[in-house]
C-alpha cells in the first residue's frame, strides 16, 4: 500500500471553487499545511466569507479574459477543481447549462494551464457517472452509464482527460465522491447551499428553523424502507484524498480516476435517526414523490484509492460525520 498522505513539498495550488463547500475545506487544509492557495470562484454559489486561506480571485471559467489573469499572476504546480453545477434535478431541467458550464469552463481551464506548463490536474468528479449500480458495491471497473445530465457532464470530462493525457502529457487525477458531508471539526466553515439540495444539512436546518419539516423525496424504492441508500464520506477525508493525489501524480503520469466512500450505504431513514440522536431532537418529515434522475442505492467499492493512493477514511462513522455539521450548523441562523 503506498501512503501520500501528506505533499512532501511546498506547493502553490489553484483551487477552483475554493468558495464552496469542497473547496474552502481544502483550502484550509493546504494552508495547515504551508501550502500557497489561491482560490478562483465567481461566487455563483460559493460565499466570499468562507474564503478564509489563501488568495482570492474573482472570476468564471466561461470568461478567457478572467483565466489569463489567474495565470498571469501566479505560477501553479497544481490545479484542483471544485467548479461545477451539481444539482441533479436543475440538469434535467437545463442541460445546457451544465454542458457549458461543467464542460466547456473545464476545457477552458485545461487550455490555459497547458499554455502555462501546468500538468497536475484533481478533477472533483461523481458517483453520479455510473448511473443504477449493476453490483453492491461500485468499484472503477463499474459500468460508467450515468442517468442524468449532471452525471454525463462530469463522465465527459473524465473522457477528455484520458484524451489530454494521451496527446499533451497532462497528468490528472479524478476522483469520484459519494455524498459529501459533515464539517470542518474546529467549525469554522461548513455546508451552505442556496437552494440546499443535500440531505444532512437538510435535515439539521428542520431542526434549527422554526415551523421547517424535512422532504423525503420518494419512499417507494426498492431499499430496506423504500428511501434512497447513500454511502458519506466525510470532508476531510475528501480533502486529505485530494492531497494524496497530487502526491500520486509526482510518479504516475496519464489519467486516473478513483472512488471515494466509506463503503457503507445509509438510507435517508437512517440518515434522520443518526440526526435525531446527535441533536436529541425529533425530526419532523414529509414524503414527497421522487426527484427525476436519483438511483436508488449508490455505494462504494475505495479498496483501489486504499492501495494506490493510501487513503482511507478516519470518519467511519454517521454519527460522527453528522456531529461535525451540528456543530456548525448549530452557529448559523435560519
Amino acid at each position: 500500500m503506498k501512503n501520500w498522505e501528506l505533499v512532501s513539498k511546498t506547493m502553490n495550488i489553484l483551487i477552483c471553487g475554493g468558495a464552496g463547500y469542497i473547496g474552502s475545506h481544502m483550502a484550509k487544509m493546504l494552508a495547515g499545511r504551508d501550502h500557497e492557495v489561491t482560490v478562483f470562484d465567481n461566487l455563483s454559489t460559493g460565499h466570499r466569507e468562507a474564503v478564509k486561506w489563501g488568495k482570492f480571485v474573482q472570476g468564471d471559467l466561461l470568461n478567457q479574459d478572467d483565466l489569463r489573469g489567474l495565470f498571469a499572476g501566479g505560477q501553479f504546480d497544481a490545479v484542483m477543481h471544485f467548479s461545477a453545477k451539481s444539482l441533479v434535478g436543475e440538469s434535467v431541467a437545463h442541460p445546457g447549462l451544465y454542458y457549458s458550464n461543467n464542460v466547456t469552463g473545464t476545457l477552458n481551464l485545461l487550455d490555459i494551464m497547458l499554455e502555462h506548463g501546468v500538468k497536475k490536474f484533481v478533477f472533483s468528479s461523481s458517483a453520479a457517472t455510473f448511473g443504477v449500480p449493476v453490483k453492491d458495491l461500485i468499484d472503477e471497473s463499474h459500468p460508467q452509464n450515468p442517468i442524468n445530465p449532471y452525471g454525463e457532464t462530469k463522465l465527459m470530462v473524465e473522457r477528455i482527460l484520458r484524451d489530454y493525457g494521451a496527446a499533451y502529457g497532462l497528468s490528472s487525477v479524478s476522483l469520484r465522491y459519494f455524498n459529501a458531508a459533515g464539517a470542518d471539526p474546529e467549525g469554522e466553515i461548513g455546508e451552505s447551499h442556496q437552494p440546499e439540495s443535500h440531505l444532512i444539512p437538510n435535515v439539521l436546518k428542520s431542526v434549527l428553523a422554526d415551523n421547517a419539516r424535512l422532504k423525503v423525496f420518494g419512499d417507494d424504492y426498492e431499499t430496506k424502507d423504500g428511501t434512497c441508500v447513500r454511502d458519506y464520506i466525510h470532508i476531510n477525508d475528501l480533502c486529505t484524498a485530494h492531497m494524496q493525489a497530487i502526491e500520486y501524480m509526482e510518479s504516475n503520469r496519464g489519467a486516473a480516476g478513483f472512488n471515494l466512500g466509506n463503503g457503507l450505504g445509509f438510507s435517508i431513514f437512517d440518515i434522520i435517526q443518526a440526526a435525531e440522536r446527535v441533536t436529541g431532537k425529533t425530526i419532523p418529515y414529509d414524503v414527497q414523490a421522487r426527484r427525476p434522475g436519483d438511483p436508488p442505492v449508490l455505494v462504494a467499492d475505495s479498496s483501489l484509492a486504499r492501495k494506490e493512493l493510501g487513503w482511507a477514511p478516519r470518519y467511519t462513522g454517521i454519527d460522527g460525520i453528522i456531529e461535525t455539521a451540528w456543530r456548525w450548523h448549530r452557529g448559523q441562523k435560519y
